[in-house]
C-alpha cells in the first residue's frame, strides 16, 4: 500500500475545510496533505521528539502529548473529525482512547493492521507470528501492544455506542469492500456517536 493513496482513501473520509486533530500523527504527513488537499486545519499528537520536530519543520501545529494519559485539554466536539491512523493498537488505554476520539470530535476515522488478514491466518497455521509488510515486526520486537480485526473493531463500535458511517479496508493502494476481514491488511472504520 502507498503512502500517498492511503492519504487519499482516508482523505475522503475528511469533509474540505474540516478542523482535525490526528492522534499519534507522527512525523504530521497526513495532517500535511489534508491542510493541502482539502483545506483542513487542526493539530497533530505526538509523543515522540523527532517527529514533533517532522511536524514543525511541515508547518503542521503540534502537540507533544502521551495519548495514555487521555484528551482532557479538549472539550466536547472541539473538532469535526478525529483521526486515529496507526495508533489504536499502540495505545494501553485504546478503548478509552476510542470513547475519547468520540467526545472530541463530531466524526472520528480509525485505520490499524487488520490481523484477520489472509496471510496473517496462514502464518498462524504454520505455527508462526506473522511478518508481513504491514505488520513487520516479530512477536519480541513489536511496538504493537495488541493486534486486532476488521470484525474486532465492529463488536468493539457497537459496545461503546459509536455509529459506523462507512468501513473498508485497504490493500495495496485499493478500497477493499467484499470480505475486508479476510483480504485487507489494514481495516478503516469512519464513525460518530449514536
Amino acid at each position: 500500500m502507498t503512502e500517498k493513496a492511503t492519504m487519499q482513501a482516508l482523505a475522503r473520509l475528511v469533509p474540505t475545510g474540516s478542523r482535525v486533530l490526528d492522534l499519534g500523527c507522527g512525523d504530521g504527513a497526513m495532517l500535511s496533505y489534508l491542510q493541502r488537499e482539502r483545506g483542513c486545519s487542526g493539530y497533530g499528537i505526538e509523543i515522540a521528539d523527532a517527529n514533533v520536530l517532522a511536524c514543525v519543520r511541515r508547518g503542521v501545529d503540534v502537540i507533544q502529548l502521551n495519548l495514555d494519559e487521555g484528551l482532557a485539554m479538549f472539550g466536547d466536539n472541539s473538532f469535526d473529525v478525529v483521526l486515529q491512523i496507526d495508533t489504536l493498537q499502540h495505545l494501553r488505554n485504546a478503548e478509552v482512547m476510542l470513547r475519547e476520539t468520540a467526545r472530541v470530535g463530531r466524526t472520528g476515522i480509525v485505520a490499524f493492521p487488520n490481523f484477520a488478514h489472509w496471510p496473517n491466518r496462514l502464518s498462524i497455521l504454520r505455527g508462526r507470528m506473522p511478518v508481513t509488510r504491514r505488520l513487520p515486526y516479530q512477536w519480541y520486537d513489536t511496538p504493537n501492544i495488541r493486534v486486532g480485526t476488521y470484525k474486532d473493531f465492529e463488536v468493539l463500535a457497537y459496545k461503546n455506542e459509536l455509529r459506523v458511517l462507512e468501513s473498508f479496508g485497504l490493500q495495496d493502494g485499493r478500497e477493499v469492500r467484499v470480505l475486508p476481514n479476510v483480504m485487507a491488511g489494514t481495516a478503516v472504520f469512519h464513525f460518530e456517536h449514536a
